[in-house]
């Protein structure tokens, strides 16, 4: 984890490497929008994104007021990524009803569409694109919003979500990097990291339509399974795995590293390795 300071600093850091985008998560930490707000303040050119915010954490015309607000004082740099979370966050944690995820989030832009903004407006309206895995939900994604943020998937779902929402919209997919070439360290830390999502219903669903079984996602995730989610080994493995996802229709790849000391903190040398005009 880090402190608000050295997340500025990292952002700062990644953007004089040549990234695009930063992209931050919410879920039990910071406040996405005021953590946006800071690192939007302390860099220049980098687009800042939400991967994502949840729709059940505040009501859809809060959840406008703030993206206006926010891209209106970047000059345009932020980019709104909405999901509808999982069950045990929504329930468990704040204490709502987690309905039909689709009809849910298809209200919920319907909200955002119509809700009352009195301040000076953002020069050009903002984007959005929405965390979908499903072919419902990717279709709502490129339909009404800019695109979809998948996370957690393989080349082999870029490749469907690419053929489900047509050829314009943005296709922004995560994929988690490991620069460690030894299989059972490389495969332990990624199991470290897989843990907290492997018994969540909705990746799981997912994982299942790209051909994995409950065998998989047991004892910390099947070889078979860990391999195709996890890009690990050297950087020309890591280059390769984004380039597929790339080949097969993504937008843009948001990689996320494991780093291979264990710690949840960046790490730079895959980072540095990878940074654009770098990654073949």
């Amino acid at each position: 984890a880090l402190t608000a300071a050295q997340a500025a600093e990292a952002a700062q850091r990644i953007e004089s490497l040549g990234y695009g985008a930063f992209w931050i998560p919410e879920a039990i930490g910071r406040h996405p929008f005021a953590h946006a707000a800071w690192l939007l303040a302390k860099t220049e050119r980098l687009v800042v994104a939400t991967g994502i915010a949840n729709i059940y954490a505040r009501d859809a015309a809060a959840t406008a007021a703030a993206q206006k607000t926010l891209a209106e004082q970047s000059g345009g740099r932020f980019l709104l990524g909405l999901g509808v979370s999982h069950r045990p966050m929504v329930e468990g944690v704040r204490g709502h009803v987690y309905a039909s995820p689709v009809a849910t989030m298809r209200a919920y832009l319907e909200r955002m569409e119509k809700a009352p903004y009195a301040a000076f407006p953002p020069a050009e309206a903002p984007p959005t694109v929405l965390a979908a895995l499903g072919p419902k939900m990717l279709q709502l994604a490129a339909t009404k919003t800019k695109g979809a943020h998948p996370y957690f998937t393989t080349p082999e779902h870029t490749a469907m979500a690419r053929k489900t929402m047509g050829p314009d919209a943005w296709l922004c997919v995560e994929q988690k990097v490991l620069l460690e070439t030894d299989p059972a360290k490389a495969r332990n830390l990624a199991r470290l990291t897989a843990a907290i999502y492997l018994g969540l219903e909705n990746y799981r669903n997912n994982w299942k339509r790209l051909g994995f079984a409950d065998s998989d996602f047991a004892n910390g995730g099947s070889d078979r399974f860990i391999d195709a989610t996890v890009a690990w080994g050297d950087v020309s493995v890591l280059q390769k795995r984004v380039r597929a996802h790339l080949d097969a229709g993504a937008s843009h790849v948001c990689i996320q590293p494991i780093n291979p000391s264990g710690q949840p903190v960046p790490d730079w040398k895959v980072l540095e390795a990878l940074a654009p005009g770098r990654a073949g």
